[in-house]
């Protein structure tokens, strides 16, 4: 804009000079830009500096292959969750039966394949469907009831809490079969001529880089054909360096030890399909519009309802495989599984940008928030530090992040 007005006009240029004004303009779109896009940004930047923080505290242990891996296992069920917990907080919603929902689904695949021999396989569709039948149950009285979402996930926490007891008879049931252990604790196997990397890793670790390049270059090039605000090109090869770069560092870290765990590829799965999901999908659009504005998606003829019900019905698959993730993971089924994990599902969506009103929020969000709560238990378990001062340290976080998001929203009104 600013070239066409200096083209028509005669007037001098400014006493800084061409190079000046243009310089000084490209620092300004690349501000503006940062602003706009800071709630995608922000939290993105503050996971790498915690990253780098306590990689200096602990003298680099943070960063060592061997942890990483575990970083990986010890946070994929919260993870999962907080997909799930996105989309429900995105349409307006909450579930805290989510922690007790994994417990049951543990319980009840450990009934299945320990007490009655059921083959794994099986027992793992019949646990899915048992969560998606719970997910069902809650939907229908919110949905379709108007039971406020607060008041049916709670009554669904203490019931599947209590279903579990009941199951598992107050004991510890274990261990599982082989395979679905592997489902927990499993690795890739080793594939191909012997190096000092894990060589599968290495394939599937260069493909998401060159997915996630290309697919960025598409959303940018679809926003310009519709006239939508993009960043800056300076500030989006920027972004591309440096998600590109992380992407190779986890990638080197994990072909070191012993390869991608196999419930990465799974969380790998579920991040690229719900993010197509919630970007490109008439539902996906639909979540966000009775999230943002109910009585405005009414009118324009969205199901509410129907929306509402599907939404819970998928939280309650996505609690169901995470709970077997768990179970497998620690190879038993214990009553006091998942203790908290809503509390971390939710705080994970909210450090990730969801939004409390509503209508706002990523699955990469999502990501990112149960990430920064995951480094940060690590590192502060690698640094001895004791669980009342991460207790205190992670609701500060969350604290935080929901004020930075209230913030944000107050200055793009003014």
């Amino acid at each position: 804009m600013s070239t066409e007005v200096t083209a028509k006009s005669p007037a001098p240029a400014p006493s800084g000079g061409t190079g000046s004004a243009t310089g000084g303009g490209l620092l300004q779109l690349m501000l503006d830009g940062m602003r706009r896009n800071m709630r995608q940004y922000g939290m993105l930047i503050a996971l790498g500096l915690i990253v780098a923080f306590f990689a200096i505290l602990t003298d680099g242990d943070l960063l060592l292959p061997r942890n990483v891996s575990n970083l990986v296992l010890q946070n994929s069920y919260i993870l999962i969750l907080a997909i799930g917990m996105m989309l429900v907080i995105v349409a307006g919603h909450i579930d805290l039966s989510v922690g007790s929902l994994t417990a049951f689904v543990g319980a009840s695949a450990a009934v299945l394949t320990v007490q009655h021999d059921v083959a794994w396989p099986l027992a793992v569709v019949l646990c899915l469907l048992a969560g998606a039948a719970a997910g069902a149950a809650q939907g229908f009285f919110i949905a379709y009831l108007g039971i406020p979402s607060f008041i049916v996930t709670l009554a669904g926490m203490l019931v599947f809490r209590g279903v579990t007891e009941i199951l598992l008879e107050g004991q510890t049931l274990g261990p599982f079969p082989d395979g679905l252990q592997k489902m927990g604790n499993g690795f890739l196997p080793e594939v191909g001529p012997t190096t000092n990397y894990h060589n599968i890793t290495l394939l599937l670790g260069f493909t998401m880089i060159a997915f996630v390049v290309i697919q960025e270059i598409r959303d940018r090039s679809r926003q310009k054909e519709f006239s939508l605000d993009v960043v800056p090109r300076n500030i989006f090869l920027l972004k591309l360096i440096a998600i590109s770069a992380a992407l190779l560092a986890v990638t080197m870290l994990l072909a070191s030890y012993k390869g991608a765990p196999i419930i990465l590829l799974v969380l790998g799965a579920l991040v690229v399909g719900y993010g197509y999901l919630m970007r490109n999908s008439v539902f996906g659009r639909h979540i966000y519009a009775i999230g943002g504005n109910l009585p405005a998606a009414k009118l324009s003829g969205v199901k509410d309802k129907k929306v509402t019900f599907l939404v819970f019905v998928n939280m309650g698959v996505l609690a169901a495989l995470a709970g077997l993730a768990i179970a497998a993971r620690l190879n038993a089924a214990s009553p006091k599984a998942g203790l908290s994990y809503e509390l971390e599902a939710i705080a994970s969506a909210f450090i990730g940008g969801a939004s409390m009103s509503g209508g706002v929020g990523t699955v990469l969000g999502a990501i990112i928030g149960g990430l920064v709560l995951g480094v940060l238990n690590n590192g502060m378990n690698l640094l001895s530090v004791g669980t009342d001062w991460q207790q205190v340290i992670k609701g500060l976080a969350l604290l935080a992040a929901v004020g930075f998001d209230v913030w944000n929203k107050r200055k793009g009104g003014s």
